[in-house]
């Protein structure tokens, strides 16, 4: 029977700085935005030393992308634990595209947000930041597919999958600048519609 390691409190401690560290990056680019986020401000909002901070990730661009990819993983789970609590039937569709569409609009996509428009112009961060989108793209793709129940060896259903995460991307920039939910739940319920038909073709 294999043995299942136990933490000691400094290794618990450990994990607990860093939890507070990636947490406090995801506010403070949501609220201070790229050039604001800075090592020593992530560090005195998350009440941890700035020798603990350097230790653990020594520049901002490394705290940043485990910002982003913890909180992605996070939130993968928290989508799959609430969609395991949607009805099924007609609905289901419906209210899981509403439910993608908040992923869109949250905390962590605002983060995300300014990460790209910074490494339009930062060499180091765009080094980072690409295979970081590419991998937490994937599963989120892997994610909505399986959400879904659909069948990707079905013509167009693949690019229909791909064009509903677009669109909700699309919509979720939009809603930074206004509150145009009336456009946004017309063109989402026009889109489910199509979907549905698409998803349909393969079962």
């Amino acid at each position: 029977m294999a043995t299942v390691p136990v933490r000691t409190p400094q290794q618990q401690r450990s994990r607990a700085t860093q939890a507070r560290l990636l947490e406090a990056t995801v506010e403070c680019l949501v609220e201070r935005g790229w050039s604001g986020t800075t090592t020593t401000v992530v560090a005195a909002r998350a009440g941890v030393s700035r020798g603990a901070q350097l230790h653990h990730y020594p520049t901002k661009a490394s705290l940043v992308m485990a910002a982003v990819g913890h909180l992605a993983e996070r939130r993968a789970e928290e989508i799959r634990t609430e969609a395991a609590l949607l009805p099924a039937g007609t609905q289901r569709l419906d209210r899981l595209i509403d439910m993608l569409a908040a992923a869109f609009t949250g905390p962590l996509f605002v983060a995300a947000l300014e990460l790209w428009v910074a490494a339009r112009t930062d060499a180091e961060l765009r080094a980072a930041l690409v295979p970081l989108e590419a991998k937490v793209g994937r599963e989120m793709h892997r994610l909505t597919v399986d959400l879904l129940g659909a069948d990707e060896r079905t013509p167009g259903v693949r690019e229909a999958v791909q064009a509903t995460l677009d669109l909700l991307r699309g919509l979720g920039v939009a809603n930074l600048l206004s509150d145009d939910s009336h456009r946004r739940t017309a063109l989402l319920a026009a889109w489910k519609r199509q979907l549905a038909t698409v998803l349909a073709s393969g079962r």
